[in-house]
């Protein structure tokens, strides 16, 4: 026995520090992410801070890990600060835990010095990526210009101020400089004023670029009025539609000085991210323009694919293809041609010209138990029915903090989810027991393919013993009960469930998307460039699929899409409304039920939240084409059926004043987990 332990080195004070690091490193990954690293030696490993999201690129992280042998594959998740490396051998990759855990590196981002800490995990899973497909109408033409006619179009702005030069309106935005030629872009109104041309038209040099546009058919209507944005590193504009109402069909928009990432969104959740070259003519016409909201994020670095021959248009979610870009000054050359009548495209929903010839909803808040079983039956229980397929298609990553709920029960521990979805939740932990259910059949059956105990049942009334389960999670259920009673009810019913001693777990939709300063992810940018976000808040196994899940899987729901501003040329605006915050529920709001904005703040407690259901989507009998809408207020023709679901989202405290109505419950805790309303209670 004493030889034994003889043999064994005894660690310095620094080995044990580094020690204790590494384990720090692992057990965050775990809690914020849902990595889980293994005690024995494999191929794979996790390397925590050396990620895009923390201002790493492939190249300076690349060189440090092949100091220890052949690196078969770097995956580097966007957003995220951390990559997965996979060596050619065990032996390889042992070294590289022993030897690089604690090396440190400069961060391109923060010229910090940051270290790295790695840990072995049992498999990395490779899977290539194509391109998504680009926004119809959208076209990026590479090298519109030359070198020369670039540098000539540069000298031509002076941004000095100069005020003998009538002919241009120059602004100071805060996150960019501004001309305006032709006509002045007012941002009070995202709007020109067509009665007030400005003097003099456009610089001399942008008269070739506009003869070339024209000759090649590129747009219909030659432009008349002329923004130029000059963007330092760090600046950028919010995603927008360019208002209907003020300029004609087909922008153009030329890309001077540097290079940039600019991200495209559908109301639907898809999101492309699209590289325009230094030079470069970008094109929207059609959807691409009227539908699709455009913008820069601001940041110092983009992620961009670090192949050779693929630096232009639609960039691939490919954790193993991509790396980081700096920044540099951009102008940006935008030619619109001013609109003298009102829009009639073919998308009413986003268009302003339109909005006060649409139909008003005929959902209105409950005025008793009848009204409101109806209005949840259909504006929530038809609705999930329908979208059950898609809805399931962007339910993959489990959020962290109800994954360290759950294994934070007793090993055995017997739990219910109560509205259980597609079962995210069931079978996550091993050691658990879990049963699930939910009100939607087609849920149900899908939890039954991945061979999940489910049935169907109501929230106010589940088939279940009372006092038989540790554990019951309900996770964005209760807010689509319509009044408080239910609400109670539904709750009251969770607790019925649990032994003496058990624990409940509720998630309901948060009135404050901005919370402590920081906005909720469904306030934020599609997850396709989330550069700005708290990599920590945010849930990703370490799968490459979840990864690509958690970067384009974003829609109207749990999750959001646009986040519009003055400074963008957008036809609406979603501001909050603080005189609500002391009211409770219906009373505080219109009897007709608005439709919300998705991905901006709530005006009112009671809303009804639109889906938009993917073209194409398979139906459950797995045929193509999609089932016929529930009645919709923003009159949409566009590709996508657009359903609406019943929300009541809680303001600070009321979901703990609604628990507490209950005499046989403790609350444990509570608290804000990215735009939700959390509580974990316990039965006494």
């Amino acid at each position: 026995m004493d030889c034994e332990r003889q043999s064994i080195p005894k660690l310095t004070k620094e080995a044990k520090k580094q020690l204790r690091k590494q384990n720090k490193a692992r057990h965050t990954l775990l809690r914020h992410e849902g990595i889980d690293s293994v005690p024995y030696a494999t191929q794979n490993l996790v390397v925590a801070n050396g990620g895009l999201g923390n201002g790493v690129c492939r190249q300076q992280l690349q060189s440090v890990l092949e100091k220890c042998g052949v690196v078969e594959v770097l995956l580097m998740p966007p957003n995220k600060p951390y990559s997965f490396v996979r060596y050619g051998t065990m032996d390889e990759a042992k070294r590289a835990y022993t030897t690089l855990s604690g090396e440190e590196i400069m961060s391109d981002d923060s010229k910090q010095r940051i270290s790295l800490y790695l840990n072995f995990v049992e498999k990395v899973h490779w899977e290539d990526f194509e391109p998504p497909p680009m926004p119809p109408g959208l076209r990026v033409i590479e090298d519109f210009i030359t070198a020369e006619d670039e540098e000539s179009m540069l000298q031509s702005i002076d941004w000095a101020t100069d005020k003998e030069n009538e002919n241009a309106a120059q602004k100071s935005l805060k996150h960019r400089k501004v001309k305006h030629y032709g006509f002045e872009f007012r941002y009070d109104n995202n709007n020109v004023d067509k009665n007030k041309p400005l003097p003099g038209g456009f610089p001399e040099t942008c008269e070739l670029v506009l003869e070339k546009v024209m000759g090649q058919g590129l747009i219909e209507y030659k432009p008349d009025q002329l923004t130029v944005n000059q963007y330092e590193p760090g600046q950028g504009i919010p995603p927008h539609i360019d208002t209907h109402s003020a300029f004609e069909d087909g922008l153009i928009s030329l890309s001077l000085g540097a290079q940039i990432v600019m991200e495209f969104k559908h109301p639907d959740g898809r999101s492309v991210a699209v590289l325009l070259p230094r030079r470069s003519l970008l094109v929207m016409t059609g959807e691409s323009r009227y539908l699709w909201t455009h913008g820069i994020t601001p940041r110092k670095f983009d992620v961009v694919q670090a192949s050779e021959g693929l630096n232009i248009g639609a960039i691939a979610v490919d954790a193993g293809d991509i790396t980081l870009n700096k920044r540099g000054t951009r102008t940006s050359f935008t030619f619109r041609k001013v609109k003298t009548i009102p829009c009639n495209c073919a998308y009413p929903s986003v268009c302003d010209s339109q909005k006060s010839h649409q139909k008003d909803n005929s959902a209105s808040i409950p005025g008793s138990n009848t009204d409101a079983s109806k209005l949840e039956q259909e504006y929530v229980h038809q609705v999930y029915e329908e979208i059950a397929g898609h809805f399931s298609s962007t339910r993959h990553t489990p959020w962290p903090k109800i994954v360290h709920f759950l294994k934070g029960l007793p090993k055995g521990s017997l739990v219910a989810d109560i509205g259980c979805g597609n079962g995210k939740y069931l079978g996550l932990v091993k050691e658990l027991y879990m049963v699930g259910c939910d009100r939607s059949k087609n849920l149900v059956d899908i939890c039954s393919e991945k061979n999940f105990e489910a049935f169907v049942c109501d929230a106010l009334s589940v088939p279940l013993r009372s006092f038989l389960f540790d554990a019951v999670i309900s996770i964005a259920v209760i807010h689509h009960f319509s009044t408080e009673e239910r609400r109670l009810a539904s709750i009251s019913e969770l607790v019925r469930l649990l032994k003496p001693g058990g624990k409940a777990l509720i998630y309901v939709w948060a009135m404050e998307q901005e919370y402590m300063k920081q906005k909720s992810k469904y306030l934020k940018e599609n997850r396709n460039n989330r550069e700005t976000q708290d990599v920590h808040d945010s849930a990703t196994a370490m799968l490459t699929q979840d990864v690509h899940d958690s970067v384009t899987s974003v829609l109207s729901g749990e999750r959001g899409l646009i986040e519009n501003s003055q400074e963008a040329a957008c036809p609406h605006r979603a501001p909050s409304d603080a005189k609500h915050r002391d009211c409770h529920s219906s009373q505080c709001v219109n009897p007709k039920l608005p439709v919300h904005t998705n991905r901006t703040a709530f005006d009112s407690q009671d809303v009804l939240v639109p889906w938009h259901l993917k073209s194409g989507n398979k139906t459950k009998d797995g045929s193509g084409g999609s089932p016929t809408p529930l009645p919709a207020s923003d009159g949409q023709r566009a590709c996508s059926p657009v359903f609406h679901r019943y929300y009541h989202v809680f303001f600070e405290g009321e979901l703990e004043a609604v628990c507490q109505k209950l005499d046989n419950i403790r609350i444990h805790q509570s608290y804000h987990d990215q735009g939700n309303w959390c509580v974990i209670l316990e039965k006494l």
